[in-house]
C-alpha cells in the first residue's frame, strides 16, 4: 500500500510518501481501505517527538479515518466486508478497573491509533471491530473523518468534566481549530453563552456562524481583560483551554469564583507559571481530560450522524501533501479540519 510514513522526528518534511507492508487483519478486527484521513494537533506532536514517549520507526501517523470494510477477522460478528464505516480513534483493553467503570479514556493500555500504532495516512488501516462505526448512507467520508477525534475530546471535555448546562458562560479559546469548532457547536446546543477567542476577525465570523454568542480577538485585546469587562468582572463559568503555557494564567484570571477550567492539551507549552492564590482562594475547579470513553463517544456520534452537530473542514489535499497540511496546522491557518485523501 502507499503511505506517508515518518522515519524520524522532525519538521514536514520529514514526511515520505512510499510503499509500505499492508496491516495485518487482526482475528477481533477489522481492514479498512481509507478514503478519508484527517489532521490533527496529535499527529503533529508525534512526527516532532514528545518527551518521555518512544515512537519506533518508520511510523505512520494519523488518528481519524473513515473508509469501507475490506477485511473482517474471523471473530468479527457486527461489521461486514463493503460498509462504510468510521473510526474511534481510542483503543482500550475493556477489561480494567477504569473501562469496567465506564471511564476507558483512562485505561492501564490505552492507545490512541497513530501515535500508538500505524494510522491513519495510508491506504488501509487495521482497527479492532470495537472501534468501527457503520456511517449513514448519506454522509461524506471527509465528514466522516473529520469529527472522532475532536468531537469526543470537546464532548468529553463540555459534557462529562464542565457539566455544561443552560445559561452557563462559556470561554472556548482558539475556537477556530477542530477542538473549537467541535466546542462552539456542542456548548452551544447545551444552551450555554459560547464566547470565542480566534486570531483573526475572519475566524471570529466563522465561529458566530457556528454558534458563539461573544468573540475576542486575542490578538488585539488580553481575552482574560476582556471577559471581566463584558461579564462585569464576575467571569465566566467555563474555560476550555487546551493551548497551554501562553494562556493559562489568562484562563484562571477569567474564571469566576467556583467556575471549571478543562484542559485536553498544551500546544504552546506545559510548564505554565501559575499563582496558586487563583485556585485555591477563588475555589476553582480544575480538570484534564483526553480524548473519552466508548459510551461518550456513542453520543457524540448520534449527534453528529443526526445532524445535530457538524464537522468543519477547511480543505481538503492528496496524501502527498501531507507536508503542507502539517506547515498550515502549525502556523494555524485553517478554520475546522485538513482532510488528506490517499
Amino acid at each position: 500500500m502507499k503511505a506517508a510514513r515518518i522515519h524520524a522526528h522532525g519538521g514536514p518534511e520529514v514526511f515520505r510518501l512510499e510503499e509500505a507492508p499492508d496491516p495485518i487483519c487482526p482475528p477481533d478486527g477489522v481492514l479498512i481501505e481509507v478514503k478519508a484521513a484527517s489532521v490533527n494537533h496529535l499527529d503533529v506532536f508525534v512526527r516532532r517527538g514528545m518527551p518521555g514517549i518512544k515512537v519506533p520507526f518508520p511510523k505512520i501517523v494519523g488518528a481519524d479515518a473513515a473508509g469501507v470494510v475490506k477485511l473482517v477477522g474471523p471473530l468479527v460478528k457486527r461489521i461486514q466486508p463493503g460498509q462504510r464505516v468510521t473510526v474511534n480513534p481510542g483503543i482500550q483493553c475493556c477489561q480494567c478497573e477504569f473501562c469496567t467503570s465506564g471511564r476507558g479514556s483512562m485505561c492501564l493500555t490505552y492507545a490512541l491509533l497513530g501515535e500508538h500504532t500505524d494510522g491513519a495516512y495510508a491506504q488501509l488501516v487495521a482497527v479492532p471491530e470495537r472501534n468501527v462505526h457503520v456511517l449513514p448512507d448519506a454522509m461524506p467520508f471527509e465528514e466522516a473523518a473529520a469529527y472522532p477525534l475532536v468531537f469526543l475530546t470537546a464532548w468529553s471535555m463540555l459534557v462529562t468534566k464542565a457539566r455544561v448546562k443552560a445559561g452557563d458562560d462559556v470561554l472556548i479559546l482558539a475556537a477556530g481549530a477542530g477542538v473549537g469548532t467541535a466546542c462552539v457547536q456542542i456548548a452551544k446546543m447545551c444552551g450555554a453563552r459560547v464566547y470565542a477567542t480566534a486570531s483573526t476577525d475572519e475566524k471570529l465570523e466563522k465561529c458566530r456562524k457556528l454558534g458563539a454568542d461573544v468573540l475576542i480577538n486575542y490578538k488585539e485585546k488580553p481575552f482574560d481583560a476582556e471577559i471581566r469587562r463584558l461579564t462585569e468582572k464576575r467571569g465566566v463559568d467555563v474555560v476550555i483551554d487546551y493551548v497551554g503555557k501562553d494562556t493559562w494564567q489568562q484562563s484562571l484570571r477569567s474564571l469566576r469564583r467556583g467556575g471549571r477550567l478543562v484542559t485536553c492539551g498544551a500546544t504552546t507549552g506545559f510548564d505554565p507559571a501559575e499563582d496558586l492564590r487563583h485556585i485555591f482562594y477563588r475555589q476553582v475547579e480544575i480538570r484534564g481530560s483526553t480524548m473519552g470513553s466508548m459510551a461518550e463517544f456513542a453520543e457524540v456520534t448520534r449527534c453528529v450522524f443526526r445532524g445535530q452537530l457538524k464537522p468543519v473542514i477547511d480543505r481538503v489535499l492528496p496524501l502527498s501533501e501531507a507536508p503542507e497540511a502539517h506547515r498550515l496546522i502549525e502556523a494555524r491557518a485553517p478554520f475546522g479540519k485538513i482532510i488528506l485523501k490517499p
